[in-house]
C-alpha cells in the first residue's frame, strides 16, 4: 500500500520516521514550521496538501489532531469503495485510529499495523468489527508453521465454544512480530494480528499462568494468556492456555458495557 505520512509537529515527525522505517513505499510530509532537518516534503496548509495527495495514495496516516484531519478530508470524500484509507495517530502515539475507508479501503488493517509498530492501541469502530469480542492469544516456537497455528486456534475456539467469526484479534508478543507462520495464519483466518510489547507483558498485573518455557526461551512470564488479556478491554479468559502441537493458545472475551 503506497502511503503518505503527514504531520504538523516535531513529535509527529518522530512518529512518522518510526512508521516509515517499518512500512513499505511511504512518503513523509512535514509542516514547514516544524523545526529541524527532515527528509520529507514540506507544506504550509494541511488542507491544501490533503487535496493534492488524496487521490495519489492508497493510505494516508496523519500524526495530527483528529478534528484537523476531518476538516482536511471532508470536502474530498466520495465513496468507501474508492477513498484512500485514512488513519490518525495522536502526538503521544497512544492511539491508532481508523478514520476513513476502514473495511473496504483497508484503514482498519493499516491502523493495526501502525499500532503494532508504535505500541499503540488500535481504535476500530466499523460495526462488523467493533462487535467482535473474542481475542486469541498465541505463543509458538520459532519457525512454527501457519498450518499448525491455524489448527491450534481452531481447536481452542472449539473448546471455548465460540464461533470463528467472533474473533477480533489474534495476539502475541512483539518478539514474535517477524514470525511468518503467525503472519500467514492471520491471513488464512482473516483475523488481524496484534503484537503486545514485552514490557506490557512483564508488567501485567492480571492473573495468568506463568510458563517456565517462555521464561527460558524468550524472557517472558508467558505469551498466550497475557497477550489475549492485554489485546482488548475488560477482558476475561474463557479458555486458559492449552498446548496443541507445540503451539500455545488462550482465549479471552471482552465485556461490552452495552
Amino acid at each position: 500500500m503506497k502511503t503518505a505520512l503527514v504531520t504538523l509537529s516535531a513529535e509527529g515527525a518522530a512518529i512518522l520516521r518510526k512508521l516509515a522505517a517499518a512500512l513499505e513505499d511511504t512518503d513523509i510530509y512535514v509542516h514547514r514550521y516544524v523545526p529541524g532537518e527532515h527528509s520529507a516534503g514540506r507544506f504550509e496548509s494541511i488542507v491544501a496538501l490533503t487535496a493534492d495527495i488524496f487521490g495519489r495514495y492508497e493510505g494516508l496516516i496523519y500524526a495530527a489532531p483528529c478534528g484537523v484531519v476531518v476538516r482536511a478530508i471532508a470536502p474530498l470524500i466520495k465513496s468507501k469503495l474508492t477513498d484512500p484509507a485514512v488513519v490518525v495517530i495522536d502526538a503521544g502515539a497512544r492511539f491508532s485510529i481508523s478514520l476513513l475507508a476502514g473495511h473496504e479501503g483497508g484503514a482498519n488493517e493499516l491502523a493495526v499495523r501502525a499500532a503494532n509498530i508504535l505500541g499503540a492501541e488500535p481504535v476500530i469502530t466499523t460495526g462488523t468489527e467493533a462487535l467482535k469480542n473474542i481475542i486469541v492469544g498465541v505463543g509458538c516456537r520459532r519457525g512454527a508453521s501457519a498450518a499448525s497455528i491455524v489448527e491450534a486456534v481452531k481447536e481452542a475456539l472449539s473448546r471455548a465454544g465460540v464461533q470463528p467469526e467472533n474473533v477480533r484479534y489474534l495476539a502475541s508478543a512483539d518478539i514474535k512480530s517477524e514470525e511468518q507462520g503467525l503472519i500467514v495464519a492471520s491471513e488464512i483466518l482473516k483475523v488481524p494480528l496484534r503484537f503486545i510489547s514485552s514490557g506490557e507483558i512483564r508488567e501485567c498485573g492480571r492473573a495468568f499462568k506463568h510458563s517456565e518455557l517462555a521464561g527460558r526461551k524468550v524472557g517472558l512470564p508467558a505469551v498466550a494468556e497475557p497477550a489475549a488479556l492485554l489485546a482488548g478491554k475488560r477482558t476475561k479468559l474463557i479458555l486458559p492456555r492449552i498446548t496443541w502441537k507445540s503451539v500455545t493458545v488462550a482465549v479471552a472475551r471482552e465485556s461490552f458495557t452495552s
